[in-house]
């Protein structure tokens, strides 16, 4: 059965054909091909600018496109002449916002449309703009190496701690030195398996990440990479029961195999709470071993903020020999400070004794500061006075980790018999 355009237009032998259901009206053209047969193409003036020819292997086909073209413009013509004062004002924004961009309000209403069918609705379009433009803006190729270098010597511009640019230095090294990519081309998946090849423990898997999640976010900051690749590892949560403390029994063995110069350093983080970096600045003139007190001064101390800690019996009895001596308490830096402990912790161990060395535990001295000490005055607020903390952090963490019994003992470790003063050794790199 023929369609109707095609009984109208019957009876008229010449070309082109007008179809003309309403008032739009689309002619129907007819050529010969250079096989012989005819062609049809039917003129299309959809966009109202520019006339393209749609074509179509017989007569049928091609009238009957024409006129749903027809009744198409019909409508379209219908809308634009029955618009509302609001709807033409709309329009005109929807114009003047794609000017810039050299669009037209059709072109750009069948992009986003075809989007829209993909992506369901505008939240997800948006969605998907903010990650193509993410993914995929212009970076600058730098070898993850160099990057850490810029990172480092930018810190130390700024007047970062001496102790904070060498833990920045002893981490992001090691993982320069094993990742060789542009740091543009390092994945999540790159990081987080070689965060997990460490075996590190909670605590220092997530002091790795939180460093590693520093350089890359300087390094999206000068467009070196697209995104941060750390954000998506995964998250791990320091558990009160994983804090590490040492038994008294430990501090006693530790103590007793510390070198000279590192013993009072010793002592200090154990019974006095003191962090690893307060002791590093530290001098002799900030302890007051007559009036029983520790001066952190402001300058010293990790919040800038000064207090007064108490020297307890057993700590007075270890820092006793050193009672008049000058200068820094520990005079060398803060990697010797680190190879020290681990030197001191095997040094313990005894083959005779049967005795194996003793595990370092990181932050273990403060932490068991923290935990004796809150064991044996209940009093959150007072603890983290002399920790230099809050005391929800002190009730958080260190509430009921060990007995009072078991503070006792750790409170009354002192050295076996009086000794005279120390000579200090000069610091070594050992």
């Amino acid at each position: 059965m023929k369609s109707t355009a095609s009984r109208r237009t019957q009876q008229v032998e010449s070309w082109p054909r007008k179809v003309q259901p309403g008032r739009a009206v689309v002619n129907v053209y007819r050529r010969k091909t250079p096989s012989g047969n005819y062609g049809f193409m039917v003129a299309n003036y959809a966009d109202g600018k520019t006339r393209r020819f749609d074509s179509y292997e017989n007569e049928d086909d091609a009238l009957v496109a024409a006129e749903a073209l027809a009744r198409r413009i019909d409508s379209r013509d219908y809308v634009a002449a029955s618009m509302t004062r609001d709807q033409a004002i709309e329009y005109a924004d929807a114009v003047a916002a794609l000017k810039p961009f050299k669009l037209d309000v059709r072109a750009a209403a069948s992009a986003v449309a075809g989007c829209l069918k993909t992506l369901g609705d505008l939240a997800n379009l948006h969605a998907a703009v903010k990650f193509y433009s993410a993914r995929y803006r212009q970076t600058v190729k730098k070898p993850v190496v160099d990057v850490v270098a810029e990172l480092l010597e930018i810190k130390r511009a700024r007047g970062a701690s001496h102790r904070y640019v060498q833990d920045l230095e002893g981490r992001l090294n090691r993982f320069a030195a094993d990742c060789k990519k542009d740091a543009c081309n390092v994945t999540t998946g790159d990081i987080q398996s070689w965060l997990d090849a460490l075996g590190l423990s909670t605590q220092s898997y997530r002091n790795f990440r939180t460093v590693l999640h520093g350089l890359f976010q300087f390094a999206v900051a000068r467009h070196y990479c697209a995104d941060n690749p750390v954000a998506g590892t995964e998250k791990i949560k320091v558990k009160n029961s994983e804090i590490g403390i040492f038994t008294a029994d430990e501090i006693a063995r530790l103590l007793a195999a510390a070198s000279a110069d590192f013993r009072p350093c010793l002592a200090l983080g154990a019974f006095a709470g003191l962090r690893t970096a307060e002791i590093e600045r530290l001098t002799w003139d900030d302890i007051d071993l007559a009036g029983r007190m520790i001066k952190v001064g402001a300058d010293k101390a990790k919040t800038a903020s000064r207090r007064i800690v108490p020297i307890h019996d057993n700590l007075a009895a270890w820092l006793a020999p050193y009672a008049g001596c000058q200068g820094k308490i520990w005079a060398g830096d803060s990697i010797t400070f680190t190879n020290r402990e681990r030197q001191t912790a095997a040094a313990t161990a005894d083959k005779e004794m049967g005795l194996k060395p003793v595990k370092w535990k990181h932050n273990g001295l403060r932490h068991g500061y923290a935990s004796y000490r809150f064991a044996l005055v209940g009093d959150a607020g007072r603890v983290a006075g002399e920790l230099g903390n809050s005391a929800a952090v002190v009730h958080k963490h260190y509430r009921e980790l060990v007995k009072p019994a078991d503070a006792a003992k750790w409170f009354s470790v002192k050295p076996e018999a009086p000794a005279n003063v120390f000579e200090l050794p000069q610091a070594t790199n050992g």
